[in-house]
C-alpha cells in the first residue's frame, strides 16, 4: 500500500522540446572523462598512471580520507591523459576506450543471503558507493554513520527531465537486487517515491515502502520528499540513490560486472529532435550531440536547467545525470524590457506578466538571467515556491555572515543546493543561491563534521 504525498508550494517550469520516448544508441564515444569535482568533497588519489590499462570496474582512484571508497574506469580502455590544475590538482582523468569492452569480475551475489557488512564492502570494493550519497551536506555517504532511512526518488519534476518510468522499464531483477541490498544497510526502512500516476517498475518491489507524489516541482527532488516524510534533525543522517544508479548497483550484484551504460535524455528546444540515447558515464557530450542541435548560439547543460553544469562538445557527460539540456544562449537584451508586458516568460507575479493565465504552456527560453546582482530583496516569492517547513531568506543569510548556530537552528541539515534552485530562479535580487547554501554546508561540514 502506498502513502501519498501531495506538495502545493512550488512552480512547474514547463519548456518546449521535451524528449520522445524513443531510444537510440549514442554514437561510440572514444574517450570517457572522469572529473573528482562530481564527487563533493572527496579528494583523489590516484592508484594508476598514464599508459595504465583497465576493465571497466578497474580502480582509478579513491578517496584521500577513506582509502576504501573507490572510484571505478567506466570502460575498459587506456588511461591517456591526467589533466591538473593548481598546486597539481586533479581536475579529469582521461580513458580511451577498447573497441571491445572488457569487465573486472566482482563475482554474482545473493543479495537476500549477504548481511549488512558483506553488502558494503561489495560495494566499496567495485566502486558503487559513490552512488550513495547523504543528508546532511549533500557527499557521498560516510561509512561510519548508519542511516535511519534511504530514500529513492523515481518521480522527475524539474524542467525536461527524463522519465523514469520509460528509463527504468523492463529493470525489475536489477531494481529488486539494489533494494534488497539497500534494505540490509539500514535499521529503517527504504522510501521510494513514484508518480502519483506512475507506471513504474519500481511499484510493486519487496522489502520498500512506497510513496506516490503529486503537485508541481520540486515535488521529485528528495529532499522535498524527506522533508514529508521523515524530516532529518541534529545527529540524524539519511542516504539518497538515484533510481539509474540503482540500475548500476543491481546489475554488478546480478552480474558481477560494473556496467557504467545509462540511457540518457536529450532535450530542449535548441534539440532538432529531442530523444533519448544509450551511452555511459563520463561519455564526451559531443559524441551525443553532434548534429542534433538547431544552429545559433546555444547552451548546453549536463543536468536540467535548473541545477545542471554548462558544458562544451568536448566536456563530459556529468557522473550522477541522466539529461542535457540543451536551450538558446540568451546573450540578448530587451530594450526597456523591465517596462512592458511579459508573455512569452515565467513569473511568479502577476505584474504585467501573464504566464499565470496559462499553467499549462510550454516556454521557449534561454539563459538570459533578466537582471543582475543586487541585495536581497524581500518580496515573498521564496516562500511560495520553498515547500519545506524552512524560513529561505534568513537561512540564506545566515550562510553568507556564517553563524553556524542559526545554521542550525534554521534548517541546513535538512537542505541541499538543489533544494534552492527555485528560489533562484524566482529571485529578484538574482543572488545565486545554491552557491551559498553549497558554502555554508562545507562551512558546517568543515566546522562540525
Amino acid at each position: 500500500m502506498s502513502r501519498d504525498i501531495r506538495i502545493k508550494k512550488g512552480l512547474d517550469i514547463n519548456l518546449k522540446g521535451e524528449a520522445e520516448k524513443v531510444t537510440e544508441q549514442s554514437v561510440s564515444s572514444d574517450v570517457f572523462t572522469l572529473k573528482p569535482e562530481d564527487f563533493h568533497s572527496i579528494i583523489p588519489k590516484l592508484v594508476v598512471k598514464v599508459g595504465a590499462k583497465l576493465k571497466a570496474g578497474d580502480t582509478v582512484f579513491y578517496s584521500k580520507s577513506n582509502e576504501t571508497i573507490k572510484f571505478p574506469s567506466p570502460v575498459s580502455g587506456e588511461l591517456v591523459d591526467i589533466i591538473r590544475g593548481e598546486k597539481r590538482k586533479i581536475l579529469a582523468i582521461k580513458i580511451k576506450a577498447d573497441k571491445e569492452q572488457q569487465f573486472a569480475d566482482f563475482g554474482i551475489k545473493d543479495p537476500k543471503a549477504m548481511q549488512g557488512d558483506e553488502i558494503k564492502s561489495h560495494l566499496l570494493a567495485a566502486g558503487c558507493w559513490p552512488f550513495i550519497k547523504q543528508r546532511p551536506y549533500d557527499i557521498i555517504a560516510n561509512l561510519e554513520n548508519a542511516p535511519k532511512a534511504i530514500f529513492v526518488s523515481a518521480y522527475a519534476s524539474a524542467p525536461l527531465a527524463a522519465d523514469y518510468d520509460y528509463v527504468l522499464a523492463g529493470k525489475e531483477a536489477e531494481l529488486q537486487a539494489a533494494v534488497t541490498a539497500l534494505s540490509k544497510l539500514t535499521s529503517g526502512e527504504v522510501h521510494v517515491s513514484v508518480g502519483k500516476n506512475a507506471t513504474s517498475p519500481l511499484i510493486g518491489l519487496d522489502n520498500v515502502t512506497l510513496h506516490k507524489v503529486s503537485g508541481p516541482h520540486p515535488s521529485g527532488n528528495v529532499g522535498t520528499q524527506i522533508a514529508k516524510i521523515d524530516p532529518i534533525n541534529k545527529g540524524e543522517v539519511v542516504w539518497t540513490v538515484n533510481p539509474h544508479d540503482l540500475v548500476i548497483i543491481g546489475e554488478l550484484l546480478l552480474t558481477g560486472k560494473f556496467n557504467a551504460e545509462r540511457i540518457i535524455a536529450l532535450a530542449g528546444s535548441s534539440v532538432k529532435s529531442p530523444k533519448y540515447y544509450t551511452t555511459k558515464i563520463g561519455a564526451e557530450i559531443s559524441s551525443i550531440v553532434e548534429g542534433k542541435l538547431s544552429d545559433g548560439e546555444n547552451r548546453i547543460i549536463s543536468g536540467n536547467v535548473l541545477t545542471g553544469t554548462a558544458k562544451k562538445p568536448n566536456d563530459n557527460l556529468g557522473y550522477y545525470d541522466n539529461l542535457i539540456s540543451v536551450i538558446p544562449e540568451g546573450n540578448d537584451y530587451e530594450f526597456f524590457g523591465w517596462t512592458a508586458p511579459v508573455f512569452k516568460k515565467i513569473s511568479t507575479t502577476r505584474a504585467l506578466t501573464f504566464s499565470w493565465l496559462f499553467p499549462n504552456k510550454k516556454y521557449d527560453l534561454n539563459t538570459n538571467t533578466n537582471g543582475e546582482h543586487r541585495a536581497f530583496v524581500v518580496t515573498g516569492a521564496y516562500e511560495e515556491v520553498f515547500p519545506f517547513d524552512i524560513y529561505p531568506m534568513q537561512l540564506l543569510k545566515s550562510c553568507l555572515y556564517e553563524d553556524l548556530d542559526e545554521m542550525e537552528k534554521l534548517g541546513l541539515y535538512e537542505v541541499a543546493p538543489e533544494d534552492f534552485a527555485l528560489t533562484e530562479f524566482v529571485c529578484v535580487s538574482k543572488q545565486p543561491h545554491q552557491q551559498i547554501i553549497r558554502k555554508g554546508l562545507d562551512l558546517m561540514l568543515k566546522e562540525i563534521g
